[in-house]
């Protein structure tokens, strides 16, 4: 094969990895709500707490179950590029199970199977706006 073709046939084939990958990272392969987020399903939402800048709703941390499993996310008003967190413990267990980091819509989903214990769960926008429940949501 002559070194032009070479070129044209490896040239395609970059160009061919490249909208590859940038298909399986884009953001319409994202979850479209929290709830698909967990999975979808017999998801539930049982608790949420807003996090505000300025008046304004800037994200919110949500607690899911579907009778069996806690998810948590928290899920940005507007896609940015701040620093975002997740997170769930059950009672007993000595840590809590973190998603974190500079995600453009959401961070989670963290999930943790907790029937019959209580649980505490929190999210963070921004590294200055973290919040955590005290134990509850005890389960049966």
């Amino acid at each position: 094969m002559r070194k032009s073709a070479q070129r044209a046939v490896f040239a395609l084939s970059a160009a061919a990895a490249v909208a590859g990958s940038v298909f399986i990272s884009s953001p319409a392969m994202a979850a479209s709500s929290p709830i698909a987020a967990c999975g979808g399903g017999k998801y539930h939402v049982v608790g949420h707490h807003d996090f505000k800048k300025k008046g304004k709703k800037v994200a919110t941390t949500f607690l899911l179950y579907n009778g069996k499993t806690n998810c948590v996310i928290t899920w940005k008003a507007h896609p940015d590029k701040k620093y975002v967190s997740a997170g769930i413990a059950k009672y007993g267990d000595k840590n809590w199970t973190w998603q974190h980091g500079h995600f453009s819509t959401y961070a989670g989903p963290v999930k943790r199977s907790a029937r019959g214990a209580c649980i505490v769960w929190g999210g963070d926008y921004d590294h200055s706006r973290r919040w955590t429940l005290k134990w509850g949501h005890c389960g049966k």
